[in-house]
């Protein structure tokens, strides 16, 4: 599967306006894709990613229910809450290791570095973490949880400068290509499941698959 990044002129986040620029302009990719048992909740997800000179961008747009957030701080277990994750390869070499950053509905972020699957883990730096710029329409603690309808947004940029602390990097430009995979979760919410972009060959829920990533192409 193939996502296409486009580029922007926007160096920063302005809004988490998923029909406002610079956002309208970019395209839309679908989380269809489910691990485990189809759920009987099977929200509509949404992603855009764009890039610049310096960093990559990315908004996940979600028309939910039963939507519940409670971790306090980043490095928090988010991936228990309503949560969107953005798991990816800077490069060509998934043997030099890949990122997850996993945030809830209220903007709360999980961002480790992995050498090898659920191994040989480096969570990023709290100082690193604060170099992400955020925006998220729900806010950041949701208890209780939200039956009703909601769609919901976060977007933040990732710095290029930061991920390179970790491993080497293949700058964003148009041929560039990252391996990657988007994914949602509500783990222990009223109605959990587990959606995949890529799809995912696992007899049970594990998003930890990066033979299953797909790829990010910089247009």
């Amino acid at each position: 599967m193939i996502c296409k990044a486009e580029r922007t002129e926007n160096p920063s986040i302005e809004n988490a306006d998923w029909d406002k620029r610079p956002w309208n302009d970019f395209p839309v990719e679908s989380i269809q894709h489910h691990m485990g048992n189809r759920p009987g909740h099977f929200p509509k997800t949404e992603v855009k990613a764009a890039y610049d000179n310096t960093g990559v961008f990315v908004m996940f747009r979600v028309e939910d229910k039963y939507v519940r957030a409670v971790a306090e701080a980043d490095q928090d277990e988010v991936y228990r809450d309503s949560c969107v994750e953005f798991f990816f390869c800077p490069g060509p070499d998934l043997s030099e290791g890949y990122f997850n950053l996993e945030m809830n509905c209220g903007g709360t972020m999980l961002f480790h570095f992995q050498t090898r699957p659920r191994a040989d883990r480096t969570i990023i730096q709290e100082s690193d973490c604060l170099r992400i710029d955020r925006l998220h329409s729900l806010p950041r603690i949701v208890e209780p949880e939200i039956k009703e309808p909601v769609t919901w947004t976060v977007a933040y940029r990732i710095p290029v400068a930061l991920l390179e602390k970790y491993r080497k990097v293949v700058r964003p430009a148009p041929g560039a290509v990252w391996q990657v995979n988007f994914y949602k979760c509500a783990d222990n919410t009223s109605h959990p499941h587990w959606l995949t972009w890529a799809p995912v060959d696992s007899p049970k829920p594990d998003f930890h698959r990066p033979q299953y990533f797909g790829l990010l192409k910089f247009q």
